[in-house]
């Protein structure tokens, strides 16, 4: 979902330009011009391709047919090997061994090139190099032969469901993406058991991660950003120890309806920062939920994101909006009326006019209507604005803030 420019990606170039490399084939400067088919006006340096992805996912989940121009530029920052790096100002000049690809940019241009269609030839040239560079654990890490984390995991996963393959049967050593997230999920008798590690510390050990909980019960289930509405279960998700990757999917289901059930929101902070709540990483659970049947236990976030995210996404811009209708979406809900205002034309307006919009979005009866009468103890929102912009490093990440990839990665860099 979400969206932010990953914290692990900046950490990565960060750590490359200390120690005398360059970030990626070309960093622009900011008063350099933007492409004319970018979504977003910020430095599309770490997130180009990332939000370029999500807002061109999200317009055809609701129907928008994306401006030509658009699609073009997100096709065109492809490198001959198959994948994509963060950003590529020069997309005239080939990739080398200094172009920083990793496996969430190629991922998210996967799943939203796939979605649109008519990419047949750029889709298949990434998938095989996703799969070209898959941990003999079955997993995947940001960058290529990196140590596979569950975020990461999960969007390669959701690339390899866009791209119609099955991802079960995608294996390296044996192993396939579920044998990596189910080595991650947390024993039920464990703290914060049901839920999901980002990775195991330096001892081995697992913490449950909200932000890979979200991602986790959405790859598992072998589904994309987009997750998908499924029928309300009709009964609370209940932790269950199994190897079965649907049964993992409802006890990290069955954590984050405990992770929500306080505040309505997930939290985040760096070391020695306050928690803050965490509008994209909220976005995700509400997806994680609706995609695990547990649509109606979502309910009051989603209300939550209604009353309190408007800020934050007006500041983040398109990958923001993305996620927002990802979310409305999942959780069939309408993103034309999102506490009062149009997210589909929200996000429409920061890039290229789209080729067509539907006059209407009309969603099937929102599982949060229903759930009004059933969940009786739905709180008031906390009124909590826009929160706190993350800096990490040198590099600021100006309220780019989305789900799939920060938060849980800012909490890792805490763990031993």
């Amino acid at each position: 979902m979400n969206v932010r420019r990953s914290a692990t990606a900046l950490a990565v170039i960060a750590v490359t330009l200390a120690g005398g490399g360059q970030a990626s084939a070309a960093s622009p400067s900011p008063s350099a011009a933007l492409p004319a088919g970018l979504y977003g006006t910020g430095d599309p340096t770490y997130d180009g391709v990332w939000r370029q992805s999500l807002a061109l996912l999200a317009q055809d989940t609701v129907g928008v047919k994306p401006a030509a121009s658009a699609v073009d530029w997100l096709a065109g920052q492809q490198c001959a090997s198959g994948a994509f790096a963060p950003f590529r100002a020069d997309s005239g000049t080939a990739c080398d061994a200094k172009t920083l690809v990793d496996t969430n940019s190629t991922g998210a241009a996967v799943q939203a090139l796939a979605a649109l269609g008519g990419q047949d030839a750029g889709v298949g040239k990434a998938v095989a190099w996703l799969k070209s560079v898959q941990n003999t654990d079955g997993g995947w890490g940001y960058a290529a032969g990196g140590a596979s984390d569950a975020n990461s995991t999960s969007v390669v996963v959701g690339a390899l469901a866009a791209a119609g393959e099955e991802p079960g049967t995608v294996a390296k050593g044996g192993r396939s993406p579920y044998d990596l997230l189910l080595k991650l999920a947390l024993p039920c008798d464990a703290t914060g058991g049901g839920a999901f590690a980002y990775q195991p510390d330096k001892k081995g050990a697992l913490a449950a991660n909200d932000d890979a909980t979200a991602a986790a019960v959405v790859g598992v289930l072998g589904k994309g950003f987009a997750g998908e509405a499924m029928k309300p279960t009709g009964t609370a998700s209940a932790c269950s120890d199994s190897d079965d990757p649907g049964q993992a999917a409802r006890n990290g289901a069955a954590h984050l309806v405990q992770a929500l059930a306080k505040d309505k929101h997930l939290t985040s902070a760096l070391a020695g920062a306050k928690d803050q709540p965490d509008y994209g990483n909220t976005a995700d659970a509400v997806v994680a939920l609706a995609t695990a049947g547990q649509g109606q236990r979502a309910a009051d976030a989603w209300r939550w994101l209604e009353a309190n995210a408007g800020p934050w996404a007006k500041g983040a811009g398109p990958a923001a909006y993305a996620q927002l209708i990802l979310a409305a979406h999942a959780e069939t809900a309408d993103p034309r009326d999102f506490g009062g205002q149009d997210l589909v034309t929200l996000l429409n307006a920061t890039g290229p006019a789209p080729e067509s919009v539907p006059a209407s979005v009309s969603p099937t009866p929102a599982a949060h209507d229903s759930a009004k009468d059933t969940d009786k103890d739905s709180g008031k929102d906390d009124g909590n604005g826009f929160g706190t912009l993350w800096t990490v490093g040198v590099f600021l990440v100006a309220g780019i803030g989305i789900g799939f990839l920060i938060s849980g990665r800012n909490k890792r860099k805490q763990q031993p």
